[in-house]
């Protein structure tokens, strides 16, 4: 089993940045962020994948996120800058011990967490 705990939501104008911090109680191989917006569909921003020493981004947000991580405390960071309108959403943490084909695929990640929202305001 694995816990994730997200905090670092919030609100901010058009063109500020925010970080968001994941921290799990286990080792995993994969940890990623994925956002959802009011009636659309949970889609992937950022992943790491360890066993390929790799990050992943979404076209949406590359460029102005970017997904890190501290090992010592297990946890996962997305810091995201020039924010848009469009970048409004409740943001989750995923995490698997198994391997990712897609790293921005949610249907490999087997733990969430309970999300926290971001609001992007013009």
């Amino acid at each position: 089993q694995m816990q994730l705990v997200e905090s670092g939501g919030g609100s901010v104008q058009t063109g500020g940045s925010l970080r968001l911090s994941c921290a799990a109680s286990s080792y995993r191989n994969a940890m990623a962020w994925f956002r959802q917006a009011p009636g659309k569909e949970r889609e992937g921003v950022a992943a790491l994948a360890r066993s390929r020493r790799k990050t992943y981004y979404s076209d949406s947000v590359k460029g102005r996120f970017t997904i890190s991580q501290d090992n010592e405390k297990n946890t996962i960071y997305l810091q995201m800058n020039t924010l848009k309108p469009e970048d409004s959403a409740v943001y989750y943490c995923a995490a698997t011990f198994g391997e990712v084909p897609d790293p921005l695929e949610r249907t490999h990640y087997d733990y969430w967490g309970q999300g926290t929202p971001v609001t992007v305001t013009s």
